[in-house]
């Protein structure tokens, strides 16, 4: 049983520490029916739905297929670096950053791993993490936090992108630079393995599923109607796919959302932000987003300015930093420690090293310009 639970405790690092922490925030705020309404269901069913996607898609072999027609088209490791980074960063724009990840980093892993870069895969998906959080800021539905804003201080077009695109564009020189490093200029071709024939039939289907979620993800299709219908595809086709959804991952969100917003009821929280907001909108809410994430961080700051440029900036800017700034980096963290030798203490390492980067650069910029 011993050996049982350090195993668990060893896979499921990220989600013991959040849940410890939970537990204690409860001491603070004692459970109560404002509880009910901590969790979003709508961002859990979401993510529910994608893994079951995207693990349908790699059953039918579309990753495979993926990595070999993409290596068969960039021989050059620089070009191949820089189109794995850009492509979640433009894609962010649309879908979201969270999103943006769960289609990106499998697929990923499993084209440097095929192409003998096992080495890179770790700088490969840490950048990977940075573009999708930053090619996020540039539109009001690239994360939450800018459609909550957007949406709160009734932001024209104009007002919102002169504040994004100026950072947006700073990170994907940033990026697009730093990129070019992160393979070498040129790929092991005799180690690829041609393994691209491609499930057809059922990738119809999936690929519909697909869409459905990202019609979910633009609110068009509820997301009740989009959990209950890929469900019941899902376990009509390949009801082994559920196995490969990481329901320890949704768990993990669980327990985030009610960290935030506990440390968000407390007095004394509350009256040190409001306190600090008059000196600097723009640190504070970086600041709190390290500590609550940038979500929660947005809707907490917001009743107290309305410097909303400021905090727009700053909220955004905040996504860089520690693992929990954006949650959407757990996808990340959650997805490799899932590939076979994960090493947790060099992912951290690397994350905390680029992001801390990141962060110091951008929010210079942000105090500039």
């Amino acid at each position: 049983m011993a050996a049982k639970i350090k195993s668990f405790i060893k896979k499921e690092t990220v989600l013991v520490i959040s849940a410890v922490i939970a537990l204690a925030t409860m001491f603070f705020i004692t459970p109560d029916k404002e509880y009910f309404g901590y969790i979003d269901f709508r961002v859990l069913c979401l993510l529910f739905c994608l893994m079951a996607v995207v693990a349908a898609f790699k059953s039918a072999g579309v990753f495979n297929f993926l990595t070999c027609q993409l290596l068969n088209r960039i021989k050059n490791g620089r070009l191949l670096g820089l189109t794995l980074i850009v492509l979640p960063f433009f894609s962010s724009m649309l879908v979201t950053n969270d999103v943006a990840l769960i289609i990106f980093i499998p697929f990923t892993i499993s084209l440097l791993i095929e192409s003998g870069c096992k080495k890179s895969v770790v700088p490969v998906i840490v950048m990977q993490t940075l573009a999708a959080n930053l090619g996020s800021i540039a539109t009001p539905i690239g994360n939450p936090q800018n459609l909550f804003l957007y949406s709160q201080y009734n932001l024209t077009a104009r007002d919102f992108f002169s504040v994004t695109l100026p950072l947006a564009a700073v990170s994907l020189i940033i990026l697009s630079v730093a990129s070019l490093w992160l393979l070498p200029g040129k790929l092991n071709k005799d180690e690829i393995r041609n393994t691209s024939s491609l499930n057809i039939k059922p990738l119809v289907i999936y690929t519909a599923l697909f869409v459905l979620s990202l019609l979910t993800v633009f609110r068009i299709v509820p997301y009740t109607v989009t959990t209950v219908v890929t469900l019941l595809i899902i376990l009509i086709i390949n009801r082994k796919i559920i196995k490969e959804v990481d329901f320890m991952l949704l768990l993990t969100f669980v327990c985030f959302f009610i960290i935030s917003e506990n440390l968000g009821r407390l007095e004394a929280v509350n009256t040190f932000l409001q306190q600090l907001l008059e000196k600097s909108t723009l640190l504070t809410s970086i600041g709190a987003s390290q500590i609550i994430s940038n979500v929660p961080a947005a809707v907490l700051l917001s009743g107290f300015t309305d410097n909303w440029k400021a905090l727009l900036s700053g909220v955004n800017i905040g996504g860089l930093g520690t693992p929990v700034a954006s949650l959407a980096s757990l996808i990340t963290l959650k997805l490799y420690m899932k590939t076979s030798d994960a090493e947790l203490l060099k992912f951290i390492g690397l994350f905390a090293v680029t992001n801390v980067t990141g962060l110091i650069i951008l929010t210079a910029f942000a105090l500039i310009s």
